[in-house]
């Protein structure tokens, strides 16, 4: 990738996060964007987005991988990563070699490694004193990334944070755990989708959300809607995916 189209790419990103800025924007779709912006520009071999739900418990809303989802996952099981010290702390972590991690990351250690990942960056979803998830940022190969990946990393993670808070942190806490609970539960749909899709087109779980996203693209429709046509079979899966 040239310098040249690195750059338009980030500015199409924070032009696309901008976009977003709505009062009926879609929450998973944003941040999904944002996951696949640090995999497609930023380079990382996949990205992954923890969000705590109204009691403060972190949820996986958005991922690039399978491989990433499960890292993701293992580290919720545990209580243990960098992506729970990154939230509690709301300070990012950099962590260039995962096989000389702390001890007591073992679960999420052996999960990174089993999956090919080598290192990984975890930034803070933080706005003042409000930290409402991390970005995580991992890597087939260790040491740490460029540091200018990292800094447009967290500007995606903060414009992201922006979005979600929506200038309404302070003011309507109860309209923005709301608000982040139905991300939350879109995801839900959207991994019972993918099953779906998975299962009756006979194909791999990161293909089949590839063609969900696909879908609701073309027909400019929400992410999370398009899964839960699927999931009620109100969406019929034919040869339009």
């Amino acid at each position: 990738m040239t310098v040249s189209t690195r750059s338009a790419r980030l500015f199409q990103t924070f032009a696309t996060l901008a976009d977003t800025l709505v009062d009926d924007y879609d929450v998973v779709e944003l941040l999904q964007t944002l996951v696949d912006a640090c995999h497609d520009t930023l380079g990382s071999t996949a990205a992954g987005i923890l969000i705590a739900d109204e009691h403060g418990e972190l949820e996986l809303v958005a991922s690039t991988s399978e491989a990433s989802r499960l890292v993701e996952i293992m580290q919720l099981s545990a209580q243990s990563g960098p992506c729970i010290d990154c939230f509690v702390t709301g300070a990012p972590v950099s962590v260039p070699s995962i096989a000389e991690s702390p001890t007591h990351w073992a679960e999420f250690r052996t999960s990174a490694l089993s999956h090919g990942f080598a290192s990984v960056e975890a930034l803070p979803l933080r706005l003042r004193d409000t930290t409402i998830g991390t970005l995580n940022l991992l890597s087939a190969q260790p040491g740490p990334p460029p540091r200018e990946d990292v800094v447009a990393a967290q500007a995606f993670a903060d414009v992201a944070t922006v979005g979600i808070l929506h200038e309404r942190s302070l003011r309507e806490t109860a309209l923005l755990a709301q608000q982040l609970q139905l991300a939350l539960n879109s995801r839900v749909v959207i991994e019972q989708a993918k099953g779906v899709v998975s299962f009756t087109r006979g194909v791999p779980v990161d293909d089949a959300f590839e063609l969900i996203r696909d879908f609701a693209r073309r027909n400019r429709l929400p992410l999370s809607r398009v899964a839960a046509g699927l999931v009620s079979r109100e969406i019929v899966i034919d040869d339009r995916f």
